[in-house]
């Protein structure tokens, strides 16, 4: 599925059609901010939900939309990983019915992946569903959680294991706002980058490979993502198949942020789970050992971490044995046969699984 240009310089939309669901735009530009009123016109209330690190952006989203006649009301939710527990999802309901919101009413979600897996979770479960607009203020939300539709909040269990697939209203990547954006989220957010480039779309490996920082070609990087993200939610809106090749490294991936207690950025672990899925893939899926070690040749160029405690190990596969892509007590993994060609592995003999791990554990004191 391919982007096509605005009458507005830069401005880039990529239209994400889900079977069964209706289609709506991933819109790609500048200033983007400002298009908010024109998305949820007709709406009489929007409440913003943001975090305390996008309260600026959220006071000019605020003024927008009421200097267009909607009555909005900013909430503000934990930063981080503490947005997406149930006691916030319960306090922005509460905040909902005190403001007496309707099915005609609209959630915006403005801030990083956290902010806008909450509020597309809160707008599924307020009145059985009502409408969100997703404002992504980080390169992963922009590439990754904002688009598509999933949506949720974490348990004691692991992450994102309680949710609802929610197609937004639309998605506004307002590039305008990654200019402040610390350089540790910006590299967080490439490890997605990489991901959708091993998966699918090998041009934006050659990208980073020229500029490692991704500084040079940002804008394209985060379109080229958006599109691969794109395609393949349209053809499996709700994980039915092919959609979980987007889960590429996530397996490893989300055993180490629960492990970590979710101190570690969402990216980092991926980028781990990635060197690991690779091996794994060169082991059980006959993947090329040069495409293999690219993928530690490269994010560790881009800055990312590709290597975790052994002593770490029994918790790691107690954790992914209780991850969503996990059916009974059969372990999956997405995995590579080759460059742009991934697809499921279920229940791989354990010693591969081991040895795929070997190949990113270190010492303690290494680590």
């Amino acid at each position: 599925m391919t982007g096509t240009r605005g009458a507005t310089s830069g401005l880039v939309r990529v239209p994400v059609r889900p079977a069964g669901d209706r289609a709506y735009e991933v819109l790609v530009g500048d200033g983007l901010v400002g298009e908010l009123p024109g998305v949820v016109a007709g709406r009489t209330r929007a409440a913003v939900i943001h975090s305390a690190a996008t309260a600026e952006a959220a006071r000019a989203a605020v003024a927008a939309l009421r200097a267009a006649g909607v009555e909005a009301h900013p909430l503000e939710v934990p930063d981080g990983e503490s947005a997406k527990e149930l006691a916030v999802a319960g306090r922005c309901w509460d905040e909902l019915g005190r403001l007496g919101f309707t099915r005609d009413d609209v959630v915006v979600g403005l801030g990083g992946g956290t902010v806008t897996d909450l509020a597309g979770f809160v707008a599924a479960c307020w009145l059985r569903g009502v409408d969100v607009v997703q404002v992504p203020t980080t390169v992963l939300a922009m590439v990754d959680a904002a688009v598509g539709g999933k949506t949720g909040i974490d348990t004691a269990a692991g992450k994102n294991l309680v949710g609802a697939f929610h197609q937004p209203l639309a998605v506004l990547c307002d590039t305008a706002l990654l200019a402040t954006l610390p350089a540790v989220e910006t590299r967080a957010g490439l490890a997605e980058v990489v991901k959708a480039g091993f998966i699918a779309d090998p041009a934006i490996l050659d990208l980073l490979d020229a500029d490692p920082t991704g500084a040079a070609h940002l804008p394209e990087l985060i379109e080229r993502a958006i599109r691969v993200k794109a395609d393949v939610v349209s053809g499996d809106p709700k994980e039915a198949g092919r959609r979980e090749i987007l889960n590429y490294g996530h397996t490893l991936g989300h055993a180490i942020e629960k492990v970590e207690h979710y101190s570690w950025r969402h990216g980092a672990a991926i980028s781990v789970g990635m060197v690991f899925a690779a091996e794994l893939s060169r082991l059980a899926a006959g993947l090329d050992a040069a495409v293999a070690e690219r993928h530690r040749e490269l994010l560790t160029r881009v800055g990312l971490p590709v290597s975790y405690p052994a002593a770490a190990w029994p918790e790691l596969l107690a954790a992914m044995r209780v991850d969503k892509k996990s059916r009974g007590r059969v372990l999956r993994f997405v995995v590579l046969d080759g460059l742009g060609s991934a697809r499921i592995l279920a229940d791989p003999d354990p010693a591969l699984v081991r040895a795929a791990f070997d190949a990113v554990a270190v010492g303690d004191s290494e680590a």
